[in-house]
């Protein structure tokens, strides 16, 4: 195999609803919004890992993830996902709950 060639048993970087979730609770976790990178230390976190070396496949997971959900109109809508300074922007947001749940 030619060094030039992707990777052997290199998967591609998917987001999942999971990581979505996971977003979503760092995104709660910090008063509802944060830069992108503090939200991936967060989850990066949780799931165990040393915040100083976060494995890039997940950082790219978790930023797939965002955006996956942030484009797609009804998911946006269920997770709350919005970019508070707009399209570009490193700064995520959730929107909370409606008090009167």
């Amino acid at each position: 195999m030619n060094s030039a060639t992707a990777v052997p048993d290199k998967k591609p970087v998917r987001g999942t609803r999971t990581l979505a979730k996971r977003v979503r609770e760092a995104l709660l976790s910090l008063g509802g919004e944060a830069h992108r990178g503090l939200v991936i230390e967060s989850v990066a976190r949780k799931l165990g890992h040393d915040a100083r070396q976060i494995p890039e496949d997940l950082a790219a997971a978790l930023i797939c993830s965002f955006e996956d959900n942030w484009r797609d109109e009804r998911r946006r809508a269920a997770y709350g996902f919005h970019l508070p300074f707009g399209e570009g922007s490193h700064r995520w947001g959730v929107v909370r709950a409606p008090a009167w749940h």
